[in-house]
């Protein structure tokens, strides 16, 4: 059993989230994280940003696997350790604000020079260069510019973002894909790229066929609840003791579903023959379903429409669909002891490969805690050299003393 990018070393430079689920992917399928923190450390690290037992839950979760090195990185001697963590690394990811890396001389043009094959990845709010790339770029700020709350929620209704912090985390998802496009390139080449994920740009492109529909026939979207644009039914309905999602996209589904609702009389009427009908009759034809569905509880209802093989699911609470069996029987849930809080268990890995074994799960780091062991280890220091670096400032944590942070740096 072996984990695919075993041997692959990333240099983590993110903070929060944009900056830091990429790697903690790349984590799971066994890449090296050495998470290289500011003295003041990630502001992910935040105590009231789900707050647990004294610490971030967030911070937990996204730096699963991850070692922490403090290094002061203006400072001329923990930007050289910098340098020469670059010149044995293969990726460096960052969530700073552009101009930063500039500033602090560690920009891809600088860190080629170093390291021809290292990877450099920035996840921006809205790139590098242009009108906004100054503007802050917080996960709902995105997910309003980009339409996306637009398109969410109850027609009628006020705007509602996504409940994750979707923008934040296509950042995360779009970098690992990247950098896994990019380490592949390199085994061709020999040559590392630059990368350059703008949230902004996930955003849109997750839009799918929706910016399709606006791009080529000017179709703007409204929101449309649990409800789908192009087929009815589809949509969730209230039972007498919760809601149960149907969806109809297939002909055979809806005959099968007017079944189990023991309204053949539905099947059989020209205004709801077909799917183009329905959609258009939709107006008439959900408030006879919604009836009839309030009828028995969403259990009654499942099991009769999972017996009609009709499409159907009940609409969880998180603690519902933490106890569905897929998580049980994927290895959904994974746990590590964290030596302040203890035991945290957190979603695992859902990329499943052949011969890879169990999901990692090593405790998010303590601040420097790992500073160092990879400055012995990975550097060849010794130990007068180390002291001597922490003496000048150039490695070495500050205690986050007060419940706040300046965000300048990062997207």
């Amino acid at each position: 059993m072996s984990h695919p990018l075993e041997d692959v070393r990333i240099l983590e430079l993110g903070q929060i989230i944009a900056g830091t689920y990429g790697s903690q992917v790349l984590s799971d399928l066994g890449a090296e994280v050495i998470k290289i923190e500011a003295p003041e450390g990630d502001l992910g690290r935040i105590p009231s940003v789900a707050p647990y037992r004294g610490l971030s839950g967030l911070f937990l979760t996204f730096n699963r696997n991850k070692q922490s090195v403090v290094i002061n990185l203006k400072s001329a001697e923990g930007r050289q350790l910098f340098y020469d963590l670059v010149k044995i690394s293969d990726v460096v990811i960052d969530n700073f604000r552009p101009g930063v890396l500039e500033r602090l001389q560690i920009d891809y043009p600088t860190l080629n020079k170093i390291n021809p094959r290292i990877i450099h990845c920035s996840v921006t709010g809205f790139g590098g260069a242009g009108a906004y790339k100054d503007l802050p770029a917080l996960d709902l700020n995105i997910q309003a510019i980009s339409g996306h709350m637009a398109i969410t929620g109850e027609a009628g209704r006020p705007p509602v973002r996504v409940g994750i912090p979707l923008a934040d985390i296509s950042g995360g998802i779009y970098s690992s894909k990247g950098i896994l496009a990019a380490l592949f390139d390199r085994e061709r080449t020999g040559k590392g790229r630059r990368i350059e994920i703008s949230m902004f740009d996930t955003m849109l492109h997750l839009l799918t066929y929706m910016g399709t529909m606006w791009l080529t026939n000017g179709e703007v979207p409204k929101p449309p609840g649990s409800a789908h644009d192009y087929s009815v039914p589809w949509q969730a309905f209230a039972t007498t003791d919760g809601y149960i999602a149907v969806a109809t996209r297939q002909e055979i589904f809806w005959h099968k579903l007017c079944s189990v609702l023991d309204h053949p009389d539905l099947a059989g009427d020209p205004c709801f023959a077909d799917n183009p009908s329905r959609v258009k009759n939709r107006q008439v034809l959900v408030p006879l379903l919604e009836q009839i569905f309030r009828t028995r509880t969403t259990a009654d209802w499942l099991e009769r429409l999972r017996g009609a093989d009709v499409p159907a699911a009940p609409v969880n609470n998180i603690d519902a669909a933490f106890a569905e069996p897929p998580v049980g029987e994927r290895e959904m849930i994974v746990e590590y002891d964290h030596p302040q809080v203890g035991k945290v268990r957190l979603p695992g890995n859902p990329i499943k490969m052949s011969d890879m074994g169990k999901t990692i799960s090593r405790p998010a780091p303590l601040l420097g805690e790992h500073t160092d062991a990879v400055l012995k280890t990975l550097l060849r220091l010794t130990a007068e050299e180390i002291a001597g670096l922490h003496e000048s400032g150039a490695v070495g944590e500050k205690k986050l003393t007060k419940d706040s942070g300046s965000i300048k740096e990062n997207a």
